[in-house]
């Protein structure tokens, strides 16, 4: 039999149906044009598995067998329960994917208990659109429905959840007359003959033998599946007798879901995968999300330590820090997918730059780096004494998205789910990378990291401390804007001035005149009608501010002065409907819709419908759009390019005739950052992805803060001090940004080894007041030229110093009391605090800093 019962299509929904077409509302449409990328199949069944051969053992691990070791570490795991544990060798620690003492636990119970014995968990939707979950021990190891074989360097362990064993649903509710004596009853023999007519009752006045639920217990129901089996009726059968009677029977649960993780030792690290390939479930039954070792080195709830979550510049929950009334963590890595319906985030949120997670003991930590499927990563963390004794801190995928439909007529509403047309395209890889005391730190960690990185190509090479040996001053201007003006109570659209590229010259003349250097410029706002600008597949430069004549003599201005000059696009977001077809070249959304993305409400923390919305671009664009841009951009003869939004976002393309899922779209934006990079050598970009890192000259809008979430406990530099010295950043322009004090802006830049930052435009204030840039108000230049200067002429004193050196540690020495150290010994220790503070031999005067160590 096949799982599920077809469904009989009546009324509104086959109406609304032909309507929207294009649409799949059950998930078996989904699932049937998959069958051949990486999920269902027909019968599945365990691969075949085979007896381990134990090639050690370690008394301190009673019940495991090891399965790889190598001069760094060892890797165990128990046949029973299918659990692993890592041994470093180095430090002696032990991490265990399931928590030691959990039969201990005094707080969890039912299936929070079981999650404490479980390796993955999988949320799973029924064409409803409910949603239920199974896990990897409740509903596989219990039932020894796992399997494993041998790897080089490991071990691959296959589950099954669920069972083919049939059930009273596979037999029908209501059968006519004239199917069940001449098509299923004519068949068997007296005992068959029997076992049904206990098990169904006749109506004679409808004509149907109904299904008598009582009666079908225990042996009476085994006797009638085999009866109907011997009969040959299928599940083909079952649908058209439901579709009959108009029956929507749901199952209570799938018949089965196959998954496979393999575990090896690369080196000094441990790479879990879940390979695509090894992930089946029924056409029924499409899995939303899947879970990678939950509990995987869980503190428990008298231990001491701390989770490192990616919250922004980086975040810290520590171990049973009490904090029960507040959510769990929760943040997807990159931010939101713009073509999903999520939940709107507050306008103060952070985003998850870098795919990583970790925990940090005082005796040795580790750190979980999302290597494949980060794009559709979501990382969660939680404390102790919820449900359960532990704190912990896991990766989870997005397989199938789903949204919702809403369907009307003129005497009915209806809700309908809409799944993602195919599964994510990708394997599942987190590498877990060990450490002992001595780089048990968040400092640590991020070492750590950046070293994966440069191994492996994820960040530029360091330029010498020659090449670095000012630091750089940020600006941005702001070119020309669209607005909406009237001409005998016609509206219309007109691009004004808001800086021209000969005021531009004026404005940079007189930083240098304050000994102001460095600087790198982001010009917005200079083409194809000004900072809502079209499609940039073609260019051509604003006249109001200059055109191509203004902008090549502004590019000569800027070279002879030593001035970076990026003239600032936006791909992704599409600010101009103007030739632009959001039907065709827009992302669509689950619903089908093409994804709009509306300007944030600071205010009221909430998007701005009334103001100019952007389109998402189809990611099955950007190829094309950024070669038809580097053609357009080529004349112009810039040195620089700045990208507004491909390292700040990343977004999929729902439409299931040319469906690009996230972790699709990422090779699309990775394939034109490269592009990019080639033809104009230098990118300054929004954000700070980490997918975009190898390709950048320079961050701007990078994160410098967390989410400051009620579950966190500590704000970290751990972006920065992955980034450090190989590439320059700053956080959001002073001018536009919360601080109230540039005494704080100050301190917060040499904390964290940070350029000043600010954006402007030459014309007053009040030009954007009661317009779509009315939160510009406050960049006309004049009142921020001689702040600018005097925070660049201190930070770069202090800065400049640690250029080109990577930090490689920041903590906290006192209340509002930090330490930043770089490579080389060179120090700075900063006080927030309203008095001097004496520490390390220091007195570090009031909102001050003093610094210290070997300087270049």
């Amino acid at each position: 039999m096949k799982y599920a019962a077809a469904k009989k299509i009546t009324g509104i929904l086959l109406v609304s149906s032909l309507l929207l077409s294009g649409c799949q509302f059950s998930p078996s449409t989904a699932a049937r044009e998959t069958a051949a990328d990486v999920s269902q199949v027909e019968t599945p069944s365990l691969p075949p598995g085979e007896k381990l051969k134990s090639a050690f053992s370690d008394t301190r691990i009673p019940g495991m067998i090891g399965v790889a070791r190598n001069n760094a570490l060892q890797l165990l795991i128990n046949e029973e329960t299918a659990e692993i544990a890592v041994i470093h060798s180095k430090s002696g620690q032990i991490w265990r994917s399931n928590p030691e003492e959990r039969e201990k636990d005094g707080i969890a119970a039912g299936i929070n208990k079981d999650l404490l014995s479980s390796q993955s968990r999988l949320s799973f939707f029924n064409s409803s659109g409910q949603s239920s979950m199974v896990n990897s021990y409740t509903d596989s190891v219990r039932h020894k429905q796992v399997s494993y074989e041998a790897l080089p360097n490991g071990v691959r362990v296959n589950y099954q959840f669920g069972n083919t064993e049939r059930s009273i649903e596979d037999l029908p509710v209501k059968i006519s007359k004239e199917r069940f004596e001449q098509y299923v009853l004519a068949k068997l023999d007296k005992s068959g003959e029997r076992a049904l007519k206990v098990g169904y009752a006749e109506d004679k006045d409808e004509g149907v033998y109904n299904r008598i639920d009582k009666a079908m217990q225990g042996l009476q129901l085994t006797r009638a599946l085999k009866a109907f089996e011997d009969a040959g009726y299928t599940e083909e059968d079952l649908a058209k007798d439901h579709a009959e009677y108009g029956i929507e029977q749901e199952r209570s649960g799938p018949r089965l879901f196959m998954l496979t993780m393999e575990y090896e030792l690369d080196g000094e690290q441990l790479k879990v995968r879940v390979p695509a390939s090894g992930i089946h479930f029924p056409e029924e039954y499409p899995i939303n999300t899947l879970s990678v070792l939950e509990y995987f080195g869980a503190g428990g709830s008298k231990e001491d330590g701390s989770i490192l979550v990616p919250d922004g510049s980086g975040a810290l929950i520590y171990f049973n820090n009490g904090k029960l009334q507040y959510p769990s963590y929760q943040q997807d890595i990159y931010g939101p997918d713009l073509t999903m319906k999520l939940r709107e985030a507050s306008s103060n949120e952070s985003k998850a730059r870098l795919p990583v997670f970790g925990v940090i003991r005082p005796e040795g930590a580790f750190l979980g780096i999302i290597e494949e499927g980060d794009a559709v990563a979501v990382v969660n963390a939680d404390i102790s004494g919820k449900l359960n004794s532990y704190n912990n801190v896991y990766p989870s995928f997005y397989v199938v998205n789903k949204s919702d439909i809403t369907l009307q007529s003129s005497d009915m509403v209806r809700t309908l789910p809409k799944f993602q047309n195919k599964p994510t395209s990708s394997d599942f890889v987190v590498r877990y990378a060990f450490v002992g005391a001595e780089q048990a730190s968040y400092s640590g960690l991020a070492s750590l990291y950046r070293e994966y990185l440069v191994q492996t190509g994820g960040l530029p090479e360091i330029k010498s401390s020659e090449e670095q040996s000012k630091i750089p001053f940020y600006l941005k201007l702001f070119g020309g804007m669209t607005t909406r003006q009237h001409m005998l109570g016609i509206p219309y659209n007109s691009t004004e001035a808001l800086t021209t590229f000969d005021e531009g010259k004026e404005i940079l003349s007189k930083l240098m005149e304050k000994n102001v250097s460095n600087i790198q410029v982001r010009y917005a706002g200079w083409f194809n009608d000004g900072l809502h600008h079209r499609l940039p597949d073609s260019i051509k430069v604003d006249g109001v501010i200059g055109g191509k004549k203004g902008m090549k003599e502004f590019g000569s201005f800027t070279s002879e002065a030593g001035i970076g000059f990026y003239p600032d696009v936006a791909i992704l977001n599409v600010q101009s409907k103007k030739g632009f077809s959001p039907s065709s070249e827009a992302s669509r959304s689950l619903t089908q819709e093409p994804a709009v993305l509306y300007p944030m409400d600071l205010a009221l923390e909430r998007r701005a419908k009334d103001l100019s919305a952007s389109y998402v671009l189809s990611p099955n664009g950007i190829d094309d759009v950024t070669t038809d841009m580097l053609k357009e951009i080529k004349p112009l003869e810039v040195e620089g390019i700045s990208l507004k939004d491909m390292a700040e976002q990343l977004n999929s393309d729902m439409n299931p005739k040319k469906l690009l899922d996230r972790t699709q779209a990422l090779d699309t934006v990775r394939k034109a950052f490269d592009q990019i990079k080639q033809q104009t050598g230098s990118i300054v970009a929004e954000g700070g992805n980490a997918y975009a890192l190898p390709y950048v000259t320079g961050l701007t809008d990078a994160p410098m803060n967390s989410s400051r979430f009620k579950l966190e406990d500590e704000e970290v530099p751990f972006f920065q001090l992955v980034v450090h010295g190989s590439i320059p950043y700053t956080g959001s322009p002073y001018n536009l940004s919360t601080y109230t004090d540039a005494r704080q802006y100050v301190l917060k830049l040499i904390e964290y080894g940070a350029s000043p930052y600010f954006a402007w435009f030459n014309a007053p204030n009040h030009v954007v007041k009661e317009t779509d840039y009315n939160h510009l108000y406050a960049a006309n230049y004049e009142q921020w030229m001689d702040l600018a200067a005097e925070i660049y002429t201190e930070v770069s004193q202090v800065n400049q110093s640690f250029t080109g050196r990577p930090m490689i540690a920041h903590e906290s020495l006192s209340e509002g009391v930090f330490r930043t150290t770089y490579e080389g010994g060179g120090y700075v220790i900063v006080n927030y605090n309203d008095s001097p503070v004496e520490v390390e031999n220091h007195t570090v005067e009031a909102l001050s800093y003093v610094t210290g160590g070997e300087q270049l």
